[in-house]
This record gives C-alpha cells, sequence and structure tokens, in this order.
C-alpha cells in the first residue's frame, strides 16, 4: 500500500478506536464488563468473516500449526486492551484513554523497533524517537491532569 494511502487510512482507523472505548463502556454499563468485551469481539469476528467471505480469502489453517505460541496472543491482547480501556474511559474520559494508549503504543513499538523483534528490522534508538516518546508522555500528563 502506498503511504499516501495508508497515511489517511490509518489516521481514520486511529480516529474509529477513539469511540470504541465509549461505545464499549455503554454497552458494559448496560450488560457487564466482560460481557460487553465478549459482544465487542464477537461483533468484530462477525466482520471479518464477512469480509472474507466477500472477499472469496483463502484460509490456510494448516499453515498455523508451526508457529510460535506468541503469534497466536494478538486476540489476548486485543481483548486486554478493550477490557481496560472499557472501564478507564469512566474516569479518564475518551481523550485520556487514547492518549495513553497512544503513548503506550509508541513506547512499545520503539523498543520493538530497537531490539528488531516479531520480524521487524531493528532500528537505532535515536535522540528524535525519545524526544517523540516524552512529548507524547507529556501530552498524556496535560490531557488527564483536571
Amino acid at each position: 500500500m502506498d503511504k499516501s494511502l495508508a497515511i489517511p487510512l490509518t489516521a481514520v482507523a486511529g480516529g474509529l478506536v477513539a469511540l470504541q472505548a465509549p461505545i464499549n463502556s455503554g454497552l458494559g454499563k448496560a450488560v457487564g464488563t466482560w460481557a460487553a468485551a465478549s459482544i465487542s469481539f464477537l461483533v468484530g469476528t462477525a466482520a471479518l468473516l464477512l469480509i472474507a467471505a466477500i472477499n472469496h480469502s483463502e484460509v490456510k489453517l494448516g499453515g498455523a500449526g508451526g508457529l510460535s505460541w506468541y503469534w497466536f496472543t494478538g486476540g489476548l491482547l486485543g481483548a486486554a486492551y478493550v477490557s481496560t480501556v472499557l472501564v478507564s474511559v469512566r474516569t479518564l474520559g475518551a481523550g485520556g484513554v487514547t492518549a495513553a494508549t497512544i503513548a503506550g503504543q509508541l513506547t512499545t513499538a520503539v523498543v520493538v523497533d530497537r531490539l528488531g523483534i516479531l520480524g521487524l528490522t531493528q532500528k537505532p534508538l535515536s535522540l528524535a524517537r525519545v524526544v517523540g516518546v516524552l512529548l507524547l508522555a507529556a501530552g498524556v500528563f496535560l490531557i488527564v491532569r483536571d
């Protein structure tokens, strides 16, 4: 995918993530935290299965047999995120949850890049990257402080 398309699409997806926490929180108030997280994943799974069917996507489950265990943790990580923000949005608000999410994502991503793990090419830890992480931390502080 070309960067000129990847960047705006990712920005739109990020905007949708900002809506996810308050939507799931409202659902959680009605049905309970764990039920809301489960419903969220069930609806998402149904949507993905529909998209795969519409696109006639080939499913190669046999290819997963030789993979290491950590390649199967994506759903678990998603469940941890959805369950956490479903509750924390009530305290932090959508802006606070989004700011903390982005800061946590970027900090972890910089470490992953530096270590070159999970199949990524190793990237050096530069002053610009460290300053970027620190600025995001400052942004989180400014957004959640009141």
